[in-house]
């Protein structure tokens, strides 16, 4: 992981452009502060074996984003889908070699589509740090049902969340015929978290 003071002035950064979106949009940014390192780590030691391209949901200010190149994901693999407008701005000139696309993670397959992400082919996971244990079930659905028509077979979505609960209701996961597995409780992030792995019923 990258340290001096130029990596140090780039976290805080961050770190001021994530809260002052949050001050702005409370309802659309999940949390005051960026995940942490930890939390990176946690959900990348759930990516399948041999994972080479991945979607993040809700980049923010890049936090999982730089988690997911130092697994070993190259920019031109991987999508980072970002709603509001400065975030994807700030994304953009964090990870020019991304494909960086602003847009609604219902719609997802239309998006990375329309970017010409898909043209290399299905991912082989979907990151997500997008709150969805306060979202409507039917958002849940639409997002989760977008994710997994642009997952390979045998694809995963992993998500974290900070309730004390499954981040997706029981109905969406037998709705879309998922499987749910709980991964590692992160105490070292603010608030701490706890990840989720979602697949396809074989």
């Amino acid at each position: 992981m990258s340290s001096g003071p130029a990596a140090c002035r780039d976290r805080k950064r961050s770190r001021w452009t994530f809260f002052r979106q949050w001050l702005l949009h409370p309802r659309s940014v999940a949390s005051v502060t960026p995940s942490s390192p930890e939390l990176g780590v946690a959900m990348m030691a759930e990516m399948p074996a041999g994972a080479r391209r991945v979607i993040e949901l809700g980049g923010g200010t890049g936090a999982l984003t730089r988690s997911i190149r130092e697994h070993g994901i190259a920019d031109q693999d991987l999508l980072v889908l970002e709603l509001n407008p400065e975030l994807h701005r700030h994304l953009r000139e964090e990870f020019p070699q991304a494909w960086v696309v602003q847009g609604d993670a219902t719609r997802l397959r239309a998006a990375a589509a329309s970017a010409g992400y898909l043209q290399g082919g299905p991912a082989d996971a979907v990151v997500s740090g997008l709150g969805l244990l306060s979202m409507e079930k039917a958002m849940q659905r639409d997002i989760l049902a977008s994710a997994f028509d642009c997952l390979r077979e045998g694809g995963r979505f992993v998500q974290f969340t900070y309730g004390p609960r499954a981040p997706v209701s029981d109905r969406v996961v037998a709705e879309l015929g998922l499987k749910v597995r709980k991964g590692e409780f992160v105490l070292r992030n603010v608030p701490p978290a706890t990840v989720y792995v979602y697949e396809k019923n074989s």
